[in-house]
């Protein structure tokens, strides 16, 4: 039998200390299931009040709540577990929260039609459904206490976990209500709170998983510990598309330790009874690659193709007014900016646990995609679906990388070739040279300017088209949906306005979702041009875009708050400027500040940074800020030094001293307002990424009269004090 001691028999803290210690997941049960022959993933509901999908309450009083989405560390299982609970009207000191087992049919995003967290969809997606959840749970507990005591169920109220009848005095825990609760037939269209009867959403509680991550209970993916388990580590053709040639295992099979040599079609797997034997034997390895045709690939290349693609006419994806007409009079504008691949360099390395059975396959891992890996696993597998069980763990990081199944469909095919539990980990290296890759973009724009605002203003983007490739429904008309977000809808009052889309895929490098998605060149574009046509109509940069927001009252608000809170206009030292930035993604408003330091050599030093938020109602207002914080760190470190670049079809970067990430001393004071609000909640988890580029890059701008178009930031150009 396998049990939540076993996978997590070592604390982190007592492996740095050098002893040795058990530990358990407190408010994440992590389902297990045995090693036998016919497993079969179940929710088990037995003895428990289940109204749905999603709460259980045992007769303890116990309130276990199933999580749709993932977590990785945005804090959504908090989130979620507040909705449930403030509709349920639960006493949160018994809410514990536990993953959901892969099952579209219950637990699909609204938003993809699959169970998948992306896209920061995870609360404004099921923000109806789980409110609803909720208050059906909490009425058919208000029915069931009613009957017992013979009285009307308006009578009664729900707090804190009980019912309470106010008349008698009398009251009744969830947990004593439970099995009489099951009984009753759910109602229909229960209405939800009022907002302002809100008592836990709203407040700035403290995350369920923190204590646990802290203290190093908590087990990843990357933790997880089966009996007779052995680890694999790989090493993949080195070019996009290549196959393996010959291998040579002579030394490798000699080094202590090493069990199996597995050799697949682009891939070679070293199986060792630990990390140490299988990574040494790996590096044992002579291995003769077949390149392939992609082996002349270069970014100078692909960057040449896309430059060349861009000038195409496109998909229409909007159309307002007559832009020809509006392009013909007026101060004209012409620019084109461009974004490079970028890795997602999450903290836990891609991996996977997976032990292959002849009637069999069971997995441990964390994704954000979990039925796709159950069915695509099942395919490398040779096995149905429902002899493949997937559990779940909480991620080390995603910011994308895990939407995809690769990892797991690799693990598959390795374990298939042994008879015990195998975890199979990616090396840092390998990690960042065989990632799924955000797209490389460039976006044209061209506008004109009359009276100080924008006339018209034509705007063209190319590059990947990854929802073609991930959910091909959403691909329509030759529009990628994610590719013109926060363009289509970008905030401004444009009387001519229009957009198209030119699909240009790179030569074999594989892109996907990453942190941020479709606004992350939308949004860097947009705002750097607002500057320039900015200056352009002689205007400061807050005003020039006021003037432009007259039919967005609540980005407006938010731009004013955040030119209020930050000082914008009050005097600077030289080469020291503040930029900002305004986008309406993921149905949140947001509007940045960033004051940079530019120094003779081009240097940068980031002075502070001031964001105010309008993302609806804030669930956990902790939760906001501690996201556009994290979001605006992870954007500058993209601005600054993201870039993967591509020579005879391999990656140049491989670690994080060629892939580096901003440091603490590089971190600014980072002042977050996030602004009361009754709308529906908006997407957060990604906003921040977006906000932080454009912001700096406008910072610099005013502090160098340096237009930047590329990231990451060219640091000889500031030094030269050159127009790019």
């Amino acid at each position: 039998m396998i049990t939540d001691k076993t996978l997590s028999n070592v604390s982190r803290r007592a492996l740095l200390t050098g002893g040795l210690a058990t530990g358990f997941l407190l408010a994440f049960h992590l389902p297990l299931h045995a090693a036998g022959n016919e497993p079969e993933q179940k929710d088990a509901t037995d003895g428990k009040f289940a109204p749905n999908a999603f709460i259980r309450i045992d007769d303890t009083g116990r309130t276990v709540l199933m999580m749709p989405q993932v977590e990785m560390g945005q804090g959504v299982y908090t989130s979620i577990a507040m909705i449930l609970a403030e509709e349920l009207d639960a006493d949160w000191s018994k809410v514990e929260v536990q993953h959901a087992p892969p099952n579209d049919k219950l637990y699909a995003n609204p938003v993809f039609g699959l169970q998948a967290t992306g896209g920061s969809t995870s609360i404004r997606a099921w923000w109806k459904p789980l409110r609803s959840a909720g208050a059906s749970a909490r009425a058919m507990l208000v029915q069931a206490a009613a009957a017992q005591w013979q009285v009307d169920p308006a009578s009664c109220t729900a707090s804190k976990g009980e019912i309470v009848h106010a008349a008698s005095g009398r009251k009744l825990g969830y947990g004593e209500l439970a099995l009489a609760a099951q009984s009753q037939t759910p109602p229909k269209d229960v209405p939800v709170k009022d907002p302002k009867d809100f008592v836990i959403i709203g407040q700035p509680l403290k995350r369920l998983d923190t204590p646990d991550k802290t203290n190093g209970k908590v087990v990843y993916g990357i933790d997880a510990i089966l009996p007779n388990m052995k680890i694999a580590v790989i090493a993949n053709c080195p070019v996009f598309g290549g196959k393996v040639g010959k291998v040579d295992n002579s030394a490798a099979t000699k080094i202590p330790g090493v069990r199996k040599i597995v050799v697949l079609e682009d891939t070679v797997a070293v199986i060792g009874d630990h990390m140490w034997a299988a990574k040494k034997g790996l590096e044992a390895l002579k291995i003769a690659w077949n390149e392939g045709p992609n082996a002349r690939i270069s970014t100078k290349d692909i960057w040449q193709d896309l430059r060349a693609a861009s000038e195409k006419d496109g998909a229409v994806a909007k159309s307002v007014g007559d832009i020809a007409k509006g392009l013909a009079s007026g101060d004209r504008f012409e620019a084109s900016f461009e974004l490079p691949f970028l890795a997602h360099a999450s903290m836990e390395p891609i991996n996977a646990t997976v032990h292959v059975r002849p009637d069999a396959c069971e997995i441990w891992t964390g994704t954000q995609i979990m039925t796709r890996v159950q069915s695509e696993a099942a395919k490398a597998a040779g096995l149905p679906v429902d002899k493949v069980i997937v559990n779940q763990h909480l991620l080390g990081g995603g910011f994308g990388r895990k939407l995809e199944p690769d990892m797991v469909v690799a693990a598959v095919k390795i374990a298939k070739q042994v008879d015990y539990p195998v975890k199979v980990i990616w090396t840092r290296e390998e990690d960042i040279q065989h990632d799924v890759y955000r797209p490389v973009y460039r976006d044209q724009v061209t506008a004109t300017v009359v009276d100080g605002k924008v006339s018209a203003l034509k705007y063209k983007i190319a590059g990947s088209a990854v929802i073609a490739r991930w959910l091909p429904p959403a691909f329509q008309k030759g529009v990628d949906i994610d590719a013109v977000d926060a363009a289509v809808d970008m905030p401004y009052d444009f009387p001519n306005f229009h957009v198209e889309y030119v699909r240009a895929e790179p030569p074999a490098v594989p892109t996907g979702f990453w942190r941020g998605v479709g606004p992350n060149n939308n949004v860097f574009a947009f705002e750097c041009a607002m500057d320039e046509l900015a200056r352009k109509a002689g205007k400061d940069p807050v005003e020039f875009r006021r003037a432009n927001l007259t039919k967005n009252p609540r980005m407006l608000a938010v731009l004013n708050l955040a030119a209020e809170k930050s000082g914008w206009g009050q005097p600077l030292p030289p080469r020291v400027a503040r930029g900002v930035c305004v986008q309406p993604s993921f149905a949140s408003f947001l509007a940045t500040v960033v004051e940079a330091e530019i120094d003779d050599i081009g240097e940068i030093v980031l002075r502070r940074i001031t964001s105010v938020v309008d993302t609806g109602i804030a669930v956990n207002p902790d939760t906001v800020k501690a996201q556009i914080e994290g979001g605006l760190i992870f954007g500058l470190t993209a601005a600054l030094y993201g870039e993967i670049t591509i020579e005879r079809g391999r990656v140049q970067q491989s670690n994080f001293h060629d892939y580096r990430m901003m440091r603490i001393n590089e971190t600014p004071k980072i002042d977050v307002t996030v602004v009361k609000s009754g709308e529906a909640p908006g997407g957060i988890g990604e906003a921040g990424v977006n906000a932080g580029p454009p912001a700096l890059r406008n910072a610099i701008y005013a502090a160098t009269g340096v237009a930047l178009r590329r990231l990451p930031i060219d640091r000889k150009l500031l030094a030269a004090g050159k127009k790019a």
